[in-house]
């Protein structure tokens, strides 16, 4: 499929281009997801002209309006210019298919950023980086994240099972939608969606159900987001269980009665959370392809993502 491009807060690839002239180099992204993601680095407050080094900025909040302003100089103001960037970014990166901003940045910070009132002291952490809040305005269905939260085994999970979802239909569907291509799209992420969030599952499957006489692109627009919002759930563990559930049924004429006990027991440990989620799965996907069913093996909950990168071996913790 080639690498997917996807946008990144250019410190994050170890350029000096922090306020300090430092950087913020995560190796996860450089020597791990490096293999399969093509970045596209914007750092958006030298991009506008600040310089390297240069003075810090924040989150301000002035009247209903959070503003971007100098720490030592509140009357510098960066936030229009921080829009209009986030705007100028968007236009010039419409392929990509994900973004990893850096936190606790007033301009990139996705989640929780720290502001502050016109006196200066901390108001709340309910602010997101002007430039970032903008791009996310103008790409509401591209998965974001920020690099720190990315340790996080669910996060990283999520993050990039939507990662490569987002691609994979911007490369086989959205160029030339039909109902057939969504219909087969959809029925290799059935389960998936299912270990995400259960009504999705079936609105998804009523809406395709329905396609006949309408506007093909703009149903497929609007598969594309019901999916993404499906996604956009976290897996739980009972999401998984559920799933996993489901498929063993298929294995009801195929494997003995001690199969059967052994993979029900891996099963239920996991939704105890005594182990990750690889270990049923491996061995559920192991007596599936006995079955030799093309449906079967086509499912994307089996490996939503490269296997190589060892992401379902932590899955555990989510509940």
């Amino acid at each position: 499929m080639g690498k997917i491009p996807v946008g990144v807060s250019q410190c994050l690839l170890g350029e000096k281009v922090r306020f300090d002239g430092g950087h913020k180099r995560s190796r996860y992204l450089t020597d791990v997801l490096g293999e399969y993601m093509e970045f596209r680095p914007v750092c958006p407050e030298v991009a506008i002209g600040l310089g390297i080094p240069r003075k810090p900025i924040r989150l301000v909040v002035i009247g209903d309006e959070t503003r971007v302003r100098g720490v030592e100089n509140p009357d510098l103001d960066v936030t229009d210019a921080l829009v209009a960037q986030a705007e100028a970014a968007a236009q010039q990166m419409p392929d990509i298919c994900g973004y990893v901003f850096m936190q606790n940045s007033p301009s990139c910070g996705a989640y929780g950023m720290k502001r502050y009132r016109t006196n200066g002291y901390s108001m709340d952490n309910k602010g997101r980086g002007a430039y970032a809040k903008r791009f996310m305005e103008l790409m509401p269905l591209l998965p974001v994240e920020e690099a720190g939260r990315l340790n996080d085994a669910g996060l990283r999970d999520n993050f990039l099972s939507r990662v490569f979802a987002y691609h994979d239909f911007k490369t086989h569907v959205a160029p030339a939608p039909t109902a057939k291509k969504l219909i087969e799209f959809y029925s290799r992420y059935k389960y998936q969606v299912m270990a995400h969030h259960v009504p999705s599952y079936f609105s998804i499957g009523r809406y395709l159900s329905n396609l006949a006489g309408h506007d093909i692109q703009a149903s497929s627009e609007e598969f594309f987001r019901l999916f993404m919002e499906a996604l956009s759930h976290h897996a739980t563990r009972k999401g998984n269980t559920n799933a996993m559930m489901h498929l063993r049924g298929y294995l009801k004429e195929v494997i003995s009665t001690v199969e059967k006990q052994e993979l029900s027991q891996l099963i239920d440990s996991y939704k105890a959370g005594l182990v990750p989620l690889v270990v049923p799965l491996t061995l559920l996907k192991h007596h599936l392809l006995k079955l030799d069913n093309p449906y079967l093996k086509s499912q994307t909950f089996w490996s939503p993502h490269p296997e190589r990168l060892g992401l379902r071996n932590h899955i555990i913790e989510n509940v």
